[in-house]
C-alpha cells in the first residue's frame, strides 16, 4: 500500500503533463498575473508621484505665517475676549457696542498670504501645471512596458520556434517576479520606469509562449477559439482585479502591499509551471515556421492585427489620463481612481467568455466590426461624465466591445496561419502581441501630450473616430482565401470550408499519431 500511495502523486503529475486543460490553466494564471501587474499601477502611480514630488516639494518651501501678538492691556476698564471664530483676542471696554466689537474683531485678523490663483474646491488637488506635466510623464512610464515588449516580441517568437514554448514561459515568470518586487520598493520615478520596462520583457515571454502553446495544443479551430476565450478571460480577470485592488490597498494599507501580494502569487505560478511544463525540456517545432516578415506582408494578418491595436489603444489612452482628469474635474479620492475601471473590466470578462463561443457561430469578422464601432461610440461618451457614476456606461461598453474584438481576432490569427501559411504559431502570436503592445505604447505616450495640448475630451473624440473609421476593414476578413497547397493539405487532413469559419470535420483523438492520416484515408 505504501509504495502505491507514494507513486500516486507522480502518476497524477505524469497525467497532468499530457493534459491540455492544465496547460490552459498555466496560461490562464500567467496572463492573469501579467495583467494584474499591468493595471494595479494605474491608480497608484499618479497619486504617488503627486504626493512625493509636488506636495513634498511644496511642504519644504512653504512660508510660515505667524499671527500678530494680541494688543497689550492698558487699563483695568478694558477686558479681553477670545474669538473662537478666527482665533484672535480683542480688547473691549464695558460700554462697547456689538457693532464696535464686530469691527474690532475684523480689524484684528492676521494678514492673509497673497493668492495668485483662484481657490481650489475642497478635496481637489492643487498644482494644475504639475498635473498637466504629470500627464506626459505618467503616459511615458506606462508606455515603456509596451515599447520594450514591442522590441522583444519578434525575438521571443523566433526563440519559441527553436526551443519550444516551455522554457520561454518560465523565463517570463522569473522576470515578472523581479519586476513586481522592484515596484514594491521603488520610491522614485526612475526606478518605477525601470520596473515597468522590465515587466515588458517578462510579459513578452509569457504572452507569446503562452498563446503559441495553446494554439499548438488545440488544433481544432472551434476548440482553439474556446480555449483562447478562456485564456483571455485570465487577461480580463487581471484587468478586472488590478486597478480596484491597487487603489484600495494603496489607500488603506500602503504602496508596497499590492505588489508583495502579486509577488507571492507569481511564486505559486512558477511552482505550477515547474510541475506541469517541465521548463528544462527543449522541444523545438518539427517544421520550420513562416518568417515574421512574410507574415507581415499578408494583408489579412495586418487587418486583424490593426483591429487588436486600435481597439486596445482606446483603453491604453484612458489609463494614464482618466485618473488625472478625475482628480481635476471630479475631485475624486484615491480609491475611486481605480474603481472607475471596474465596469470596463467586468464587461471585458463577460465579453471574452461569451464571444469565445459566439464568434465562431456568427462570424469573427462581424464580431470585430461591431466591437470596434462600439469601442468608438463608448470613447466619445466618456467626457460627458460628471462623476464616477457617469463613467459606468461608457467604460462598461468599452470593455465589452474590446472583449468582442480580442476573443475574435486571437483565434483568427491562428486560423489564418493554418489557412495561408505553415501551422507554427510562435511568430503569428508575436505579431498579435506586437499589435497589442503598439496600442499600449502609442496610446499612453501620445495621450498625455494630446491632453496637455488640446484637452482630454478631444483625445477621446480622436481615438473614438479612429476606431469607428477602422471598423469596416474587418469586412475583408469574412472570406480569407487559402493558398492552393494549403487547400490540398487541409482537405486531406481536416476537411473544412475555407470560405467560412465553421469547420466540418470528424472528431479525432489528441494527440495526433503517425497513423492518423492512414486512418483518415481508410474512413474515406
Amino acid at each position: 500500500m505504501a509504495p502505491a500511495a507514494e507513486r500516486a502523486p507522480w502518476r497524477w503529475l505524469a497525467a497532468g503533463r499530457t493534459s491540455r486543460r492544465l496547460v490552459l490553466v498555466v496560461v490562464f494564471v500567467a496572463l492573469l498575473l501579467d495583467n494584474m501587474l499591468l493595471t494595479v499601477v494605474v491608480p497608484i502611480v499618479p497619486t504617488f508621484l503627486y504626493t512625493t514630488e509636488y506636495e513634498g516639494a511644496n511642504s519644504s518651501v512653504a512660508p510660515a505665517w505667524t499671527e500678530p501678538a494680541p494688543p497689550a492691556l492698558k487699563a483695568s476698564p478694558f477686558s479681553s475676549i477670545f474669538s473662537y471664530f478666527d482665533n484672535t483676542t480683542v480688547t473691549v471696554s464695558g460700554s462697547a457696542s456689538a457693532a464696535e466689537l464686530a469691527n474690532r474683531t475684523e480689524s484684528s485678523r492676521p494678514p492673509q498670504p497673497p493668492t495668485s490663483s483662484p481657490p481650489v474646491p475642497s478635496g481637489c488637488p492643487e498644482g494644475e501645471e504639475f498635473l498637466a506635466k504629470e500627464n506626459v510623464r505618467v503616459g511615458l512610464l506606462f508606455a515603456s512596458k509596451a515599447l520594450v515588449q514591442l522590441v522583444v516580441n519578434p525575438s521571443v517568437g523566433l526563440l519559441t520556434n527553436r526551443i519550444g514554448y516551455h522554457i520561454p514561459m518560465f523565463i517570463g515568470f522569473i522576470i515578472m517576479f523581479i519586476s513586481t518586487v522592484m515596484f514594491a520598493f521603488s520610491g522614485t520615478y526612475t526606478l518605477l520606469f525601470v520596473a515597468r520596462a522590465l515587466q515588458g520583457v517578462g510579459s513578452s515571454f509569457s504572452s507569446v509562449a503562452g498563446l503559441g502553446m495553446l494554439a499548438s495544443v488545440y488544433t481544432d479551430d472551434f476548440e482553439r477559439g474556446n480555449a483562447m476565450g478562456i485564456a483571455l478571460g485570465g487577461l480580463a480577470l487581471g484587468v478586472l482585479i488590478g486597478a480596484p485592488f491597487g487603489s484600495v490597498m494603496y489607500e488603506f494599507v500602503g504602496k508596497s502591499s499590492p505588489f508583495l501580494v502579486l509577488a507571492f502569487l507569481a511564486l505559486l505560478d512558477g511552482a505550477l509551471q515547474l510541475c506541469i511544463l517541465q521548463p528544462s525540456k527543449i522541444s523545438p517545432e518539427s517544421t520550420k515556421g513562416t518568417p515574421v516578415f512574410t507574415l507581415l506582408r499578408d494583408p489579412y494578418i495586418l487587418v486583424a492585427a490593426g483591429a487588436l491595436c486600435f481597439s486596445n489603444m482606446g483603453v491604453a489612452m484612458l489609463e494614464p489620463t482618466l485618473p488625472i482628469w478625475m482628480m481635476q474635474t471630479m475631485c475624486s479620492p484615491k480609491w475611486q481612481l481605480g474603481m472607475a475601471f471596474l465596469p470596463a473590466s467586468i464587461s471585458y470578462l463577460i465579453g471574452t467568455n461569451l464571444f469565445g463561443i459566439l464568434a465562431n457561430k456568427m462570424g469573427r469578422w462581424l464580431c470585430s466590426l461591431i466591437g470596434m464601432a462600439v469601442v468608438g461610440i463608448s470613447l466619445l461618451c466618456v467626457p460627458l461624465a460628471k462623476n464616477i457614476y457617469g463613467l459606468i456606461g461608457p467604460n462598461g461598453g468599452l470593455g465589452f466591445a474590446i472583449g468582442m474584438v480580442d476573443s475574435s481576432m486571437m483565434p483568427l490569427m491562428g486560423h489564418l496561419v493554418d489557412l495561408r501559411h505553415t501551422s507554427v504559431y510562435g511568430n503569428v502570436y508575436a505579431i498579435a502581441d506586437v499589435a497589442f503592445c503598439m496600442g499600449f505604447a502609442i496610446g499612453p505616450s501620445t495621450g498625455g501630450a494630446i491632453v496637455r495640448a488640446i484637452g482630454f475630451p478631444w483625445l477621446m473624440i480622436i481615438i473614438g473616430a479612429i476606431n469607428i473609421a477602422y471598423a469596416p476593414l474587418c469586412w475583408h476578413l469574412r472570406n480569407p482565401p487559402a493558398k492552393e497547397e494549403k487547400i490540398a493539405i487541409l482537405n486531406q487532413e481536416c476537411p473544412l470550408q475555407t470560405k467560412s469559419y465553421s469547420t466540418q470535420k470528424t472528431l479525432r483523438d489528441f494527440p495526433l499519431t503517425d497513423d492518423s492520416d492512414v486512418e483518415a484515408e481508410n474512413v474515406e
